[in-house]
């Protein structure tokens, strides 16, 4: 399970990790150095079998843009 967390390792920048769906909406991020990921669920049932497709996401954030983790509802 260490292997997942490697692109953590080169990580060099602020993100917030939420499920405020609306946040892209509401927030310009554009010259920021805050990456957003969001997870389109809040359920940790749903969320824990995509830990590592989450934990890409965050590697692989930029700062000033969102990524939208897809979670299916099942």
């Amino acid at each position: 399970m260490a292997s997942c967390y490697a692109p953590l390792k080169r990580l060099d920048s602020t993100v917030l990790l939420t499920t405020d769906n609306n946040l892209p909406f509401q927030q310009n991020l554009e010259g920021r150095k805050l990456a957003v990921v969001v997870l389109s669920r809040n359920r940790w049932k749903l969320i824990r079998p995509m830990l590592p497709q989450i934990v890409s996401a965050v590697g692989a954030a930029e700062p000033g843009k969102f990524v939208i983790v897809e979670i299916a509802s099942r």
